[in-house]
């Protein structure tokens, strides 16, 4: 038996230039922030990308802020290209777990 949940995520677009942008992930953790950072950092094109999840330097805030910088490569595609990344890794993972568990 397995399961798969699903869950809708809340993004708030805090800043975005032509090769760089902030957002605000409402709900989220270290754990997913750091999925979200590491598929950032090997995506083309990204030249940094770092998270703050910090309340008591941030003036309380709980909610992580992704910052996203890249070589000039639209920052938004750059973000969709890493989602897309994670979705094949899960999927992977999800088709190896059911193939273990039969």
């Amino acid at each position: 038996m397995y399961y798969i949940i699903k869950h809708i995520m809340e993004l708030r677009v805090l800043s975005k230039e032509s090769s760089e942008l902030m957002i605000e992930i409402k709900g989220e953790n270290h754990t997913f922030m750091n999925v979200l950072k590491g598929a950032l950092l090997e995506t083309e094109g990204v030249t940094a990308a770092t998270y703050d999840l910090n309340p008591i330097q941030s003036g309380g805030q709980i909610d992580p802020i992704l910052s996203l910088k890249t070589d000039g490569r639209d920052p938004l595609e750059a973000l969709g290209d890493a989602t897309k990344s994670i979705e094949k890794a899960y999927g992977e993972f999800l088709k190896a777990y059911q193939a273990a568990v039969k």
